[in-house]
Order: C-alpha cells, then sequence, then structure tokens
C-alpha cells in the first residue's frame, strides 16, 4: 500500500495591535455605516485603507471600542487588528500618522495578547458634552462645541442626572433598531461649569446607539425649563419621548476603560 504523505498545516501567528485614536468627526458619517446607509466616508475605512497598505493585507478586520456617530468627536477611541506585519511598533505608528488625514490621529500603538477586543473587553465608557455659554459664540470653537445664550439650570439638571444613573432599560433613549439587550448602567454624570463653558460627563459601562446624545438633550431641555425633571421615569416607562439628540459637534468620546 502507498502512504499518503501527510500535509502539515502552516499556522501563520497572527499580531495583535490596538489603537488609540483621536479623531475630528466632523467631515465623516461616524465611525461605520452598515446596511443602506453604507458609506466609504467612515473613520474605520480611513483607517483600513492604510492599514491594507502598511501590511499587504486585503483581509483586514477593524474592531472598534465603540461607534460614533455622525459627526461626533474623540479624544480617545480605541481599536485592534490582526495581521501578519512584522513592522516595528512605532513604523507602525509613524506610517500611520504620515498617510492618514491630518483629522485622524494614531496617538498610541500597542502590540495586545491574542485574545484582546476593543469592543469586548471594555469595562466603562466615557462621553463628554462641550457647550459654551455666552452672549457671542466663539468663532474659533463653534465647530467643536455647542453654544446656548442662556445659562441651563445646573442644579435641575443634576436632580435629573440621577435618576439616570444606575442599571435600566435605555431602549427609549437609543435609536437602536436592533440589539440583544437594551439594558446599561450608568456610573455616573457629572456636570462642570467655568467662565464660559459646561461640560456633561457620562460614564456608562455601554452606551446604546445614540444613547448619549439623547440622553444629554433632554438634560439641557430640563436645564432650559422646556420640560420637568419628572419626565425622565415617563420615558424609561415610555409615556413620554426623550428630547431632540444634542448636536454631535460638541459630544467626544473621551475614554474607554479595559
Amino acid at each position: 500500500m502507498r502512504r499518503r504523505n501527510k500535509v502539515k498545516e502552516v499556522r501563520i501567528s497572527l499580531r495583535n495591535i490596538k489603537l488609540t485614536i483621536e479623531y475630528d468627526g466632523s467631515r465623516y458619517q461616524g465611525w461605520a455605516r452598515l446596511g443602506k446607509d453604507e458609506s466609504n466616508n467612515t473613520i474605520s475605512n480611513k483607517i483600513l485603507e492604510v492599514l491594507k497598505k502598511m501590511t499587504s493585507e486585503e483581509q483586514i478586520e477593524l474592531f472598534c471600542g465603540c461607534r460614533t456617530e455622525v459627526g461626533v468627536h474623540a479624544y480617545g477611541q480605541t481599536a485592534n487588528f490582526k495581521t501578519a506585519s512584522d513592522m516595528d511598533i512605532m513604523d507602525m505608528k509613524r506610517y500611520l500618522n504620515r498617510y492618514l488625514p491630518m483629522d485622524i490621529a494614531i496617538v498610541n500603538v500597542e502590540e495586545m495578547s491574542e485574545r484582546f477586543h476593543s469592543q469586548l473587553n471594555a469595562i466603562s465608557k466615557t462621553y463628554m458634552f462641550r457647550m459654551t455659554v455666552d452672549d457671542v459664540p466663539s468663532v474659533f470653537d463653534r465647530k467643536y462645541t455647542y453654544h446656548c445664550f442662556k445659562v441651563p439650570d445646573k442644579q435641575l439638571m443634576r436632580q435629573a442626572s440621577l435618576l439616570l444613573v444606575g442599571t435600566h432599560d435605555f431602549k427609549n433613549f437609543s435609536t437602536a433598531k436592533k440589539s440583544k439587550s437594551t439594558v446599561r448602567k450608568i456610573y455616573d454624570i457629572e456636570i462642570y461649569s467655568a467662565a464660559q463653558e459646561m461640560q456633561i460627563i457620562l460614564y456608562a459601562d455601554d452606551f446604546l446607539h445614540n444613547m448619549a446624545r439623547l440622553i444629554v438633550g433632554t438634560l439641557l431641555d430640563i436645564g432650559h425649563g422646556v420640560r420637568p425633571k419628572e419626565d425622565i421615569e415617563d420615558i424609561f416607562d415610555g409615556i413620554q419621548s426623550p428630547s431632540a439628540p444634542c448636536d454631535p459637534k460638541g459630544l467626544y468620546l473621551q475614554e474607554i476603560s479595559y
């Protein structure tokens, strides 16, 4: 009998690379667009184009920590991809920042364990909303902050935010059409004001689609006396609807913790 030669499978060892990314979301259709709204003008697509050239690999998948919506910015987005490239970490950082558009920057590049996943391993996410309050809107901040002519009632907003903190079903504070679960936990909502700027910071285990924007929009309406703080509970119960989403130009994905 002839012996069949066994063909040994050669398993290529892939490196798992984590990126920390900063971007101005003004001219992009969010981190990624899916389905009928699929667009090439997204943050993820711009990064993927450069990654494919850098590694000479066409089949690269880029996983992000939190999908930001149209026009939303990021101070600390994270993403990871796997590659067979042996390029040095610092060389990757230089290459990416050289060829990416100037409104997308790679702040840090790290090599992670094989099991690391930027979305699945995240334990908390932080959004910050920036707005200016003055008689005259700033010419230089107009693209990156929301402007109010009237100072919202910070105390009322803080009282309303306490009703949002904790574990709740945020289905009615989202535009998500499909989600395995709409239950999320908000750890804290902080509201700061100094000089002509006010900031709203939301800490949560995760955010549904447009959840941060709808919460901020509702808090602002409460602060301006458009609606009472008790509406928060009615929104959870489906009796009321949330306010319009806040202006995305004032919203930043600040940090993702692991």
